[in-house]
């Protein structure tokens, strides 16, 4: 199954590590516009939930997501989110 990437915002992982225990990375929703900036900048994005850090990995499929981002992104409308 192929992931979809939606048009001004993609998830992105917080940029920390585990606590050690098996508590998976949640990845948060950012702005397009602004993954690629981070990655090669290491400049720091904000996810839609407020959440800062650097972009330093891609999601896979079936990775967790925000639960506040991802509501979040549910009500935008379709195209939404861009500057």
């Amino acid at each position: 199954m192929a992931t979809q990437v939606l048009p001004d915002v993609e998830t992105r992982p917080e940029g920390t590590d585990t606590t050690g225990d098996d508590t998976p990375k949640m990845f948060h929703y950012v702005k397009k516009n602004k993954i690629a900036e981070s990655a090669v900048l290491g400049n720091m994005v904000v996810a839609l939930c407020g959440e800062t850090f650097p972009v330093t990995r891609s999601p896979k499929p079936g990775s967790p997501v925000c639960p506040e981002c991802k509501k979040i992104f549910e009500s935008l409308p379709p195209g939404g989110g861009d500057d």
